[in-house]
């Protein structure tokens, strides 16, 4: 599926509540998000919750995409991780890690630390990723969200696989520039 076609679909549903949009794009992303919460070490039963979650928020706020501002896979990859850090703070009284694994240990105040440090790391460049054009925010989303490879980009957007190193690279220049902007 195409950048415009995911577009065209988020401002159908945003505009006209359009239920097959809606469908469509729960098909393309739930996946892609559920595979996105797993990495990031939730555990499976709150990765299919989250995606829930996040399918509604995404029809509740359709009609605020701007698609000027962001491509719609860095819109709803951004709800899909402020579902996920609400969810963490809603529940930071008691944090585990994998149940299956560790069983009922807790972790430490350390990993807790640390697993903070993270998730303001990942809001801070879900914000500095929405600053970015376009279509170098839609490359950068797909390689680390979607785990495509810059061949698999290249193939999927249309483009020359020169054309996606370049763009990923001035990504990458301007993600550079401004965290370190945020920090200063």
């Amino acid at each position: 599926m195409t950048a415009r076609h995911l577009t065209a679909m988020l401002v159908a549903l945003g505009e006209n509540r359009d239920r097959t949009a809606f469908r469509s794009l729960f098909e393309h992303f739930a996946p892609r998000i559920k595979s996105f919460y797993l990495k990031a070490g939730t555990n499976p039963q709150m990765a299919e919750e989250l995606v829930q979650e996040t399918f509604t928020q995404i029809w509740r706020k359709a009609h605020l995409y701007d698609p000027g501002k962001a491509a719609a896979s860095t819109w709803i990859f951004t709800i899909a991780r402020n579902q996920r850090i609400d969810r963490l703070r809603s529940e930071k009284s008691v944090v585990y890690k994998d149940q299956e694994f560790f069983a009922s240990q807790l972790i430490t105040d350390e990993e807790q630390s640390r697993d903070l440090h993270r998730n303001e790391l990942v809001d801070r460049v879900g914000k500095a990723l929405a600053l970015l054009p376009t279509n170098q925010a839609e490359i950068v989303n797909m390689a680390f969200y979607e785990d495509a490879t810059h061949a698999e980009i290249a193939k999927k957007l249309a483009l020359p696989l020169g054309t996606v190193k370049s763009r990923m690279r001035l990504a990458f220049g301007r993600l550079r520039k401004i965290l370190s902007e945020v920090e200063a």
